[in-house]
């Protein structure tokens, strides 16, 4: 392994670190937890999922997911509806509160990202938006 490589894997590492721990102050002011930031996050960019399939995408167990969707439902974030076309089928659906919760989140923590990137030139926020960009559409989950 190359110097250059192990140096960007911290880089990226710490970069990730430190906006999630943001993220985590920023969760503290809304009254949610990370993880069910996290299922709000899947059932708002991938619609109409499963408690199989949300588990699947958090790793968590069906039931610890389960325990997640309960508080969600009683903080009025989300709602569990009988699918249309088969009724043994339960869908995950965002409620507006939830919506308007991962919104200003999401606004809280692009203003972090700003306010850092405003210490820097114009020149180096560009490389590191071309950068970002480029390794972005090249990684493969």
């Amino acid at each position: 392994m190359n110097e250059r490589t192990i140096r960007i894997e911290e880089n990226l590492r710490r970069v990730c670190y430190k906006i999630k721990k943001k993220g985590r102050e920023i969760l503290n002011d809304v009254d949610i937890t990370p993880p069910q930031f996290e299922a709000l996050q899947h059932l708002i960019y991938e619609e109409n999922l499963t408690i199989g399939e949300l588990s699947a995408k958090m790793f968590l167990a069906c039931s610890t997911v389960t325990d997640l969707l309960d508080r969600m439902e009683r903080n009025d974030l989300v709602k569990r509806v009988k699918d249309e076309n088969d009724r043994r089928i339960v869908r995950l659906i965002v409620l507006p509160k939830g919506h308007e919760l991962l919104e200003r989140v999401m606004e809280n923590r692009r203003a972090y990202i700003e306010s850092v990137l405003s210490e820097l030139d114009e020149n180096t926020v560009n490389c590191i938006d071309k950068s970002f960009e480029v390794f972005n559409l090249n990684v493969e989950i």
